[in-house]
């Protein structure tokens, strides 16, 4: 008797329980419905758990459709494969696009759209409610595309790559956007020191992009200036104030050694090599700023040409660091951030020249004097 009686207890109170729950989440949604305050729709609950879910869903149905900010812009967002629901909604918080992780997951369980969530890659903002983030999660996927911009090109050889990869975008749109710096610098601080009527080059960041099919000359140009600004990170700039050079002068000498080390290890070294020589009030004497000077004049569609011993002297333009001492005029390409550490940490050194090494295997030879230059001349 005592088991069946306990048994029954037992039933009874989750009767109780079940209805109760059901009864408040039904009230309360009734409420809300009547007062106009939600157009939250959640499922009849098949259990005591979903019926406690639905009455704190229906209780927070004003959390539910209040977005967590008021900024349209577009946030690209990622799931892993393999991530946890919990990481998934830390990660939205932390970016602003929901403000309380445990209402969304509860939100996603009750509705079963948990089960729905896949790796991929999604596009959402801020003005979107956790039901619409829910939604989006689910079918929001979208055919992407990915576009790989290498280190050391110049602004027109950018344009020709992006245009060959992304079918919405042009060169001529693509260079008419990057060559006038003014449009971006409100957006962007950093741009500060870019002279009037200057471009982007040397700010286009390379890397590897992923994105939508419908991204356009705008879009891209932005990303990679977001990059530059995350990459170029607010340490690796106050230390490069510290040591006397500001980022406008940071991005026009890694331009240059982007240019001329083949093998990154050299980075550091040959930028210091740069800095000794601007130390002292040397010329800088580095062949891409001719080439970057000369452009495809020679051949179309070839930036960087063969130099010939005449052009030393006899290109007479501002970016030949042969004739003009100091930094050129701009950067005469797009660093990658390990030509920009380069030269924000360079490696000391009491050396004053380099040349290819004679191993042809893309070293150099480094050299004190212009007699131990001359001796590294290949025979």
């Amino acid at each position: 008797m005592r088991r069946r009686t306990r048994r029954f207890l037992v039933f009874s109170i989750t009767i109780v329980v079940f209805f109760g729950a059901f009864g408040y989440a039904g009230v309360t949604l009734y409420r809300q419905l009547r007062s106009g305050a939600t157009t939250l729709q959640l499922d009849a609950p098949e259990n005591v758990q979903d019926a406690v879910i639905a009455a704190y869903l229906s209780a927070n149905a004003d959390a539910l459709n209040r977005p967590a900010g008021a900024d349209p812009t577009p946030i690209d967002f990622t799931i892993e494969p393999g991530e946890s629901l919990n990481g998934i909604a830390n990660r939205l918080l932390q970016l602003g696009l929901i403000g309380d992780p445990e209402l969304f997951r509860r939100y996603l369980q009750y509705n079963k759209l948990d089960q729905g969530i896949e790796a991929g890659n999604f596009t959402l903002d801020k003005t979107m409610t956790i039901p619409q983030i829910a939604q989006a999660l689910q079918s929001g996927r979208r055919e992407e595309l990915s576009v790989t911009v290498p280190e050391g090109k110049r602004i027109e050889e950018v344009a020709q790559i992006v245009a060959a990869q992304v079918p919405q975008i042009v060169a001529p749109e693509f260079l008419a956007l990057a060559g006038n710096a003014a449009l971006w610098k409100t957006s962007f601080a950093f741009l500060s020191d870019v002279p009037a009527g200057g471009s982007l080059e040397g700010f286009l960041f390379p890397d590897t992009y992923r994105l939508p099919l419908e991204t356009d000359a705008r879009d891209l140009i932005e990303r990679m200036l977001r990059n530059f600004d995350a990459k170029v990170a607010p340490q690796m700039r106050a230390d490069a104030q510290a040591a006397g050079r500001s980022l406008w002068d940071v991005v026009r000498l890694a331009s240059i050694v982007e240019r001329e080390a083949v093998i990154a290890e050299e980075q550091p070294l040959i930028a210091g090599v740069y800095l000794n020589r601007l130390a002292q009030g040397m010329a800088l004497d580095a062949d891409p700023t001719i080439q970057y000077a000369l452009g495809d004049t020679r051949e179309p569609g070839n930036w960087w040409p063969n130099l010939t011993l005449e052009d030393y002297q006899g290109v007479v333009a501002p970016f030949n660091t042969y004739l003009n001492p100091g930094l050129p005029p701009g950067p005469i390409a797009n660093p990658g951030i390990s030509s920009i550490r380069a030269v924000v940490y360079p490696q000391q050194s009491d050396f004053f020249f380099f040349r290819a090494s004679c191993s042809q295997d893309g070293t150099h030879q480094f050299a004190r004097t212009l007699e131990e230059q001359a001796a590294n001349e290949c025979p």
